[in-house]
């Protein structure tokens, strides 16, 4: 139970194959000043389960485990389905965070009811004095790209003003238990790859606001649970891109989509991939872009959801 009238916060993590990884964010966790908070680590069936490890080390998470691999949206529902807390604060396993990192965030979500997500200011770990994430552009509705302000700059301070945004990093993003009874949870079948943005999406189309909090700040050792350009990283953002468009914006963008991604993507990410010699993710970007054209008038399988 929250004290001091401090609201609990639940901060959830999942870990696949990156024991060591997760372990440095329980241990930069362990640092954290604010003083109401319970850690859930959710394992996506890793191929050894780091349950002794994660209980011998770190007494005071909670540790869940599924016997199949769920995805970033899968593994995350687990934990908010578990949590305790007013506050879900989901942090990838491959961040580090500053001690103060959650105070800014739950105090802009208490002031202002209107808020359903707020998001940290995320560096680079490796370069912690340059940023990643500053906020983002908004979405442009025919190819779904957006874009991170700030991304691989210096900060000095230049965007360290509170404001609107519409996205914040999945990397490390809060909400609150009323918003995920009211939009439901992230959608499982995104896998990896835009299932933050299809809920935060969701989320403003119920009425909230998101908001980037640049007094949180979050270090992020970007790329390492699915490798650089992997090949499973070309299929699931190359389908789940066009996917997000499909449930969320109306046949006219949808059309536009299916032909941007056809005549002009697909040639560019053939040329680009077959140059550096990455047959298989040539490959699976065909796969990824017929799966749309399997399902094309399987409303059913587009617009599936999870609940709490």
């Amino acid at each position: 139970m929250a004290t001091a009238g401090k609201p609990l916060v639940s901060i959830i993590t999942v870990n696949f194959n990156q024991l060591e990884v997760s372990c440095a964010l329980l241990d930069s966790l362990r640092k954290v000043t604010y003083p109401e908070t319970e850690i859930i680590v959710v394992d996506n069936a890793s191929h050894k389960d780091p349950e002794k490890v994660i209980k011998r080390d770190y007494p005071e998470v909670i540790y869940l485990r599924s016997e199949q691999n769920l995805g970033f949206a899968g593994g995350n529902n687990i934990g908010i389905r578990k949590a305790n807390g007013k506050y879900l604060m989901m942090l990838n396993n491959d961040t580090e965070v500053d001690p103060g990192f959650l105070e800014p965030l739950v105090e802009a979500m208490e002031e202002n009811p209107a808020i359903g997500m707020v998001g940290s200011k995320l560096r680079f770990f490796d370069h912690p004095d340059t940023l990643q994430y500053a906020g983002a552009t908004p979405m442009t509705r025919f190819t779904a790209t957006s874009h991170f302000i700030g991304f691989n700059t210096k900060d000095k301070g230049q965007y360290d003003q509170a404001r609107e945004t519409p996205f914040a990093a999945g990397a490390a993003m809060m909400t609150s238990r009323e918003v995920c009874r009211k939009v439901g949870l992230m959608a499982e079948f995104f896998f990896l790859y835009y299932e933050e943005l299809d809920w935060q999406e969701r989320i403003r189309k119920a009425g909230y606001k998101i908001y980037y909090i640049p007094e949180s700040v979050v270090y992020h050792k970007e790329s390492i649970s699915v490798g650089k350009e992997s090949a499973l990283q070309a299929y699931w953002q190359n389908r789940n891109r066009l996917l997000l468009v499909r449930r969320n914006f109306g046949w006219f963008e949808t059309t536009i989509s299916f032909l941007y991604l056809t005549i002009i993507s697909t040639p560019y990410r053939i040329l680009k991939y077959a140059l550096k010699g990455k047959w298989r993710s040539i490959k699976v970007y065909f796969i990824a872009l017929g799966w749309h054209y399997y399902n094309l008038f399987n409303k059913k399988r587009i617009h599936q959801n999870n609940f709490l």
